[in-house]
């Protein structure tokens, strides 16, 4: 039986039921499996209804109960083995000969599910010198070029790996066998052709003195970590799901050579005396200087291997030594006094923040890997945190202003272009990579850049233009918004605060928490969380806003109370206020009909969302506050007991609090057309 999923008429998955493969059901809407070697498959599902039924499929195929969450029980063995194994003295393990490899093969994957036979095979290739005597056969294969024998070897050797044993791993990764074992881990059954692990290390990869080390031991283990790491990153396959937990020796075996290459480094006095006085040597030229920077660079990532205690040690020694002056020169505030000079001689285009912008924004990686290193590197650059403050200067002062000036537009171009529209116009996975990295950036200036980003974030209109991208496909680049605009409500900052009423930049978000439907997943939570801080923190003005523009369309959540406590907040707020007053303080009324939800999620295309490209409700766009005269008839009209004229004009803020109170049930256009009933 073939297992079939369609959608709109296109085949996404086609694969063979196997009655031995191992199926897992997690959290009621995933099935996951292994096909082949290192090829994991993993179907989500949105509903459970979905999931129960492709599982029953499976569980028929296998004559399984559709009740259990794994179809092939993996570990746990019968009672009967169970003893066994606890009763027999050890595992015996075949002869090493070539006619024997594919029955070994078959007892290191057979002992793998079992601890106890983990143990007694770790035990036997341990006491009996196995894995050289395997080494050994290895190179009878590759002579004889005995394919079949590779792909046994290859086996045995990733099940030596999984069984996650130290001891192994020193015999294994010894000077006299780890190019064998890396050998025999080129030869992938599921490959067409080996790999050439060997030919990379011995020919392409240079070994490089900065400077001379003289000590063999710590040559040595500079060697073989290199190598171990190239075993983890580059030769070894990517864990399965059943496999992911039986590296973690591995790991250990990595971080531990660190410590040691990292406390014998710290011990050679000539060796860090003669590296600083190269590295602070005018004498020294580029190139050496570069390759110098780049050993410090890795010798302080080692570090971080360390102790807290042995770590701060390291770097008070490596201070005493002089690192910040040998520095200075790729320290960030020298690239800011730069890039400010250079600001005063040439064009913003040609500026090397702006450059550096440009290659982010233009990587061609599917993966953005450049991108996230650029946006690495500005997030430095614009850190208060690593800027100076002197007694006649202050750099954040200075390097913001000029930041904001010249580069944050060119920052912010990829997602003006975007979002022109009530959706991205562009939505492709490159295109919402290279969006989360820009919102990401622009939520660190958020928390880091008080007034400056404020200033930009409202003149701008970038929170509604940000969005936007709550419409995206793909979900992380949904999240990515709410969470620069979480970042905002955080602040609790009353101009923050009236910008989002009056665009009515709430809108987006309740629009995606109804399309989101009954779905528990981050995107329902995110959005509930917003809301419920809100109501801890007491935001009263956000609190009237959402319950008078919103309340009906959320008020049958019920699976919390954050709705309904933003109500009880609001309604004693207003108490509190006839109280005091002997009048009620105007609000605008909403009154909603049964089809909110649906009309929240397909708009009218007669009527634009407040905040919407070009909508009266966005600062900067015709008829917003302050960009036409009052008087301009055709951008803002008041409502009145016969129906809707035109649009709201909103009062300026020093006008009369009186006229405000006449001009009840007054609301934006798009809303009344979603909303009233």
């Amino acid at each position: 039986m073939m297992l079939l999923l369609q959608s709109s008429g296109s085949l996404l998955l086609e694969s063979k039921i196997n009655p031995n493969t191992a199926y897992q059901k997690q959290q009621d809407t995933l099935i996951v499996w292994s096909e082949a070697e290192n090829y994991d498959l993993a179907l989500s599902f949105q509903e459970k209804a979905g999931c129960d039924e492709i599982w029953e499929k499976i569980c028929q195929v296998q004559g399984k109960d559709p009740s259990v969450d794994i179809t092939q029980d993996l570990v746990d063995e019968s009672e009967e083995e169970r003893f066994d194994d606890m009763s027999s003295p050890g595992l015996e393990l075949p002869s090493c000969e070539l006619s024997r490899l594919e029955e070994i093969a078959e007892l290191v994957a057979s002992s793998l599910p079992s601890p106890l036979r983990r143990e007694k095979l770790a035990l036997a290739l341990e006491n009996e010198g196995y894995i050289k005597k395997l080494l050994e056969l290895f190179h009878v294969c590759e002579d004889l070029e005995n394919i079949e024998g590779l792909h046994h070897l290859y086996e045995i050797i990733k099940g030596i790996f999984l069984l996650n044993r130290t001891a192994l791993f020193e015999v294994m990764f010894s000077e006299e066998c780890i190019m064998d074992v890396i050998g025999c881990l080129e030869y992938d059954p599921a490959l067409s052709q080996p790999r050439k692990h060997r030919e990379f290390l011995t020919k392409t990869a240079k070994f490089k003195e900065v400077i001379p080390i003289s000590d063999p031991e710590l040559k040595q283990k500079i060697h073989q970590t290199y190598r171990v790491q190239y075993i983890q990153d580059m030769v070894l396959p990517t864990p399965s799901v059943f496999e992911e937990n039986m590296l973690s020796t591995l790991h250990s075996f990595i971080f531990f050579n660190k410590v040691e290459i990292v406390g014998m480094l710290q011990e050679d006095e000539k060796f860090l005396t003669d590296l600083f006085a190269q590295l602070t040597d005018e004498a020294t030229d580029e190139e050496k200087r570069q390759e110098l920077v780049n050993f410090l660079k890795e010798f302080c990532a080692f570090s971080q291997t360390l102790q807290p205690q042995n770590r701060d040690a390291f770097f008070k020694t490596l201070s005493n030594m002089g690192i910040l002056p040998a520095l200075e020169v790729i320290l960030p505030s020298m690239v800011r006094e730069f890039v400010m000079q250079e600001a005063q001689q040439n064009d913003d285009d040609i500026l090397l923040i702006n450059l550096i912008i440009e290659h982010m924004i233009c990587d061609t990686d599917p993966e953005l890997g450049g991108a996230v290193q650029l946006m690495g590197l500005l997030r430095t650059l614009v850190d208060p945190e690593n800027m100076l403050a002197t007694a006649n200067k202050t750099e954040k002062t200075e390097f913001l202003g000029f930041f904001y000036k010249h580069c944050m537009h060119v920052l912010t171009a990829p997602l003006l272009a975007n979002t022109t529209e009530e959706k991205p116009s562009k939505d492709d996975f490159q295109t919402a990579q290279l969006l989360a990295l820009v919102l990401e950036l622009l939520t660190f200036c958020v928390e880091h850049h008080t007034y400056h980003i404020k200033n930009y974030i409202i003149n701008k209109d970038i929170l509604r233009r940000v969005l936007v991208l709550m419409a995206s496909k793909h979900a992380f680049l949904a999240l990515c918004a709410l969470r620069f605009k979480r970042k905002i409500i955080g602040l609790k900052d009353e101009f923050y605060n009236r910008y989002i009423m009056k665009s009515f930049l709430f809108e987006p978000v309740v629009k995606a928490f109804l399309n989101n439907g009954s779905r528990y997943n981050l995107m329902n939570s995110a959005i509930i969380e917003m809301f419920e801080f809100i109501r801890v923190e007491d935001i009263k003005s956000l609190t009237a806003h959402v319950i008078e523009n919103y309340w009906k369309a959320l008020e049958d959540v019920d699976y919390v109370q954050t709705f309904k406590g933003l109500k009880q907040s609001e309604e004693k707020e207003v108490l509190l206020k006839t109280n005091l007053s002997g009048r009620q303080s105007p609000s605008f009324k909403l009154s909603l009909s049964s089809g909110t939800k649906s009309n929240l999620s397909s708009q009218s295309s007669a009527t634009a969302l407040p905040g919407s490209p070009g909508s009266p409700g966005s600062p900067g766009s015709p008829g917003s506050p302050g960009s036409v005269p009052k008087n301009t008839s055709q951008t803002a009209a008041i409502t009145t007991k016969g129906g809707l004229v035109g649009l709201v004009d909103y009062p300026d803020d020093d006008e009369d609090d009186d006229e405000d109170e006449d001009k009840e049930d007054t609301l934006p256009l798009s809303k009344k057309a979603k909303f009233e009933s």
